[in-house]
């Protein structure tokens, strides 16, 4: 249903020229937002998507992150673009006085959510191995390009909307894993190879008809970029909780987002990146249930233990290859 969206996201659209001043609009809000404000707005050239960043996230703790990172965002958008024409909606417009941008809106019925694919239990993994090609572009494009590390001055944005709530606040959770887990915060931390989204996750994915569009860049951050492989693989193997008939396909979407990322390395030893991420995913596993951003989906106590047991194991005596951190979870899976 259409109403009218805020003064202070009209006025953002005039400033960044696409909507006259002083004239009004009407769009609908968007659901699936934690962060931001997100409308549909439709201007006299047509339909755009407007987010607006939040101060205080909509999650049951206290959790609060400048809306500086709105900026970041797009500039994350401009590189990604460059780096892999297609893979972002097309940046209209950014207001930096109140965290706005305007992007390109893309409709549902041929950009469907790989959220909603994956739920309904369609498990591609060429698709998946699509997502590992766009992302391992970007990485390599930005690693060649050292200067891009100046226009993401965002370290405590990523530690206050990555960090923090998912392994420091999920440290507090299991204190006799808090030190595995505040190792991996001061790893991420301090190794810096390539620009990394932050959020590589199935709902900021959509199946666009040329290829994935990614989405929601509010994390962007020059770092680590085993986080945004880990991050997406972290989703793959709890999707085998919300829809268990298609665990084998989510789990043969993991191999193929895997293989084809390790293949498209070249900045660094594809080894060294991958025991960062093996390192990684059981601490974003753990933190899916015990941390500050819990899975919606993931509601019964017999799933989050078997969460727990798999990501306390693996923290306890890490692994450094992708797949045996697969293995143990399809062990626990099958059990």
């Amino acid at each position: 249903m259409q109403t009218s969206p805020p003064d202070e996201i009209l006025g953002a659209l005039a400033r960044m020229g696409l909507l006259p001043p002083g004239e009004k609009a009407a769009g609908e809000p968007l659901t699936g937002g934690v962060s931001s404000d997100i409308w549909r707005i439709d201007l006299p050239s047509g339909p755009v998507c407007v987010k607006r960043a939040l101060a205080k996230l909509r999650v049951a703790a206290d959790w609060r992150a400048p809306v500086s990172r709105n900026l970041y965002e797009a500039r994350w958008m401009r590189r990604a673009a460059a780096a892999m024409p297609g893979a972002v909606p097309a940046l209209l417009g950014q207001d930096e006085a109140t965290g706005t941008l305007a992007m390109q809106f893309l409709p549902a019925a041929d950009h469907p959510l790989w959220k909603a694919q994956l739920h309904a239990g369609v498990a591609d993994p060429g698709f998946a191995a699509r997502v590992a090609d766009s992302l391992v572009r970007i990485h390599a494009a930005s690693a060649a390009d050292p200067a891009v590390a100046a226009e993401f001055p965002t370290d405590d944005i990523f530690y206050d909307i990555r960090l923090e709530p998912y392994l420091v606040a999920t440290a507090r959770a299991h204190p006799d894993r808090a030190a595995a887990l505040l190792a991996l915060v001061e790893t991420t931390r301090t190794t810096r190879r390539a620009l990394v989204h932050g959020d590589v996750s199935p709902k900021n994915i959509l199946c666009g008809p040329a290829g994935p569009v990614f989405l929601d860049a509010e994390c962007a951050w020059w770092g680590d970029p085993a986080f945004d492989l880990a991050f997406c693989l972290n989703h793959l193997l709890l999707k085998c909780l919300w829809t268990p008939r298609a665990r084998d396909g989510f789990l043969a979407c993991f191999d193929a987002l895997a293989a084809r990322y390790m293949a498209g390395i070249d900045w660094e030893a594809p080894g060294d990146l991958e025991a960062r991420a093996a390192h990684l995913l059981p601490g974003l596993l753990l933190a899916r249930v015990d941390g500050k951003s819990p899975a919606e989906y993931i509601t019964a106590e017999p799933d989050k233990d078997r969460v727990r047991r798999v990501a306390r194991a693996l923290l306890a005596a890490p692994v450094a290859r992708l797949g045996a951190v697969r293995r143990a979870w399809n062990e626990e899976l099958t059990r």
